[in-house]
């Protein structure tokens, strides 16, 4: 069996204080890519579905996908702060998200509780990174799916400009940005091989993982 190196363990990463609102501030310009990543999970969940946005930071997500049907969304997030931030955000937006606080490695929800889970660009801040895909393997119903959006360690300086730089972002948090994936994000990032041998001690039936120039989309089935 070929041996994986994996990053040194850590505490789980959260954003709290002033990054939490630059973050939000930041993110928030990014708004199409949220809507239309809504607008293509909307278009595959039947209605009625109960869905849950693992570390949804400011909860663009959960609430574009809650704009756009009868689902039940639920966001869970290590950060104080980012829960404050996106129950505010639901609120002005008028739709009702049920953003709560707490760690991917122990999600409190029963077994069988989700028809659909969403974790992007946050699966690199766990601390327990298999005991949190072993978790969302727990909550979903049978036959349910969870999709992983996340950014590659190999990803190359090129991808990445390219990416910031389609962003739409102001110039100088377009600067930031770069700098914040030169020097934190892609350090902390995983490689294809390392998701394929967590995944293999989760309990998913299937897992599909599409790989892009700057990371992956890893679609599990329960």
């Amino acid at each position: 069996m070929t041996t994986v190196a994996m990053p040194k363990p850590h505490r789980d990463r959260g954003i709290e204080g002033r990054h939490a609102k630059w973050y939000a501030a930041n993110t928030g310009e990014m708004m199409n890519e949220f809507i239309e990543l809504a607008r293509r999970i909307a278009g595959q969940l039947p209605p009625g579905s109960r869905v849950l946005e693992v570390a949804p930071g400011p909860g663009y997500f959960s609430i574009e996908l809650a704009k756009l049907g009868s689902f039940s969304v639920t966001g869970l997030d290590i950060s104080h702060a980012m829960v404050k931030i996106a129950t505010g955000i639901a609120a002005e937006a008028g739709v009702n998200v049920d953003f709560m606080q707490g760690s991917a490695s122990n999600l409190p929800f029963p077994k069988d509780s989700f028809d659909f889970l969403l974790c992007r660009a946050a699966f690199k801040n766990f601390a327990q990174p298999v005991l949190a895909l072993q978790e969302m393997c727990r909550v979903l119903k049978p036959g349910g799916k969870a999709v992983i959006i996340d950014l590659s360690r190999n990803a190359s300086p090129s991808a990445v400009t390219r990416y910031v730089d389609g962003l739409g972002l102001s110039r100088i948090n377009r600067m930031m940005t770069k700098l914040v994936f030169k020097f934190m994000l892609i350090k902390s990032a995983y490689t294809r091989e390392q998701f394929e041998h967590m995944l293999a001690e989760a309990n998913f039936s299937r897992v599909d993982i599409l790989e892009e120039d700057l990371g992956f989309e890893i679609t599990m089935t329960k």
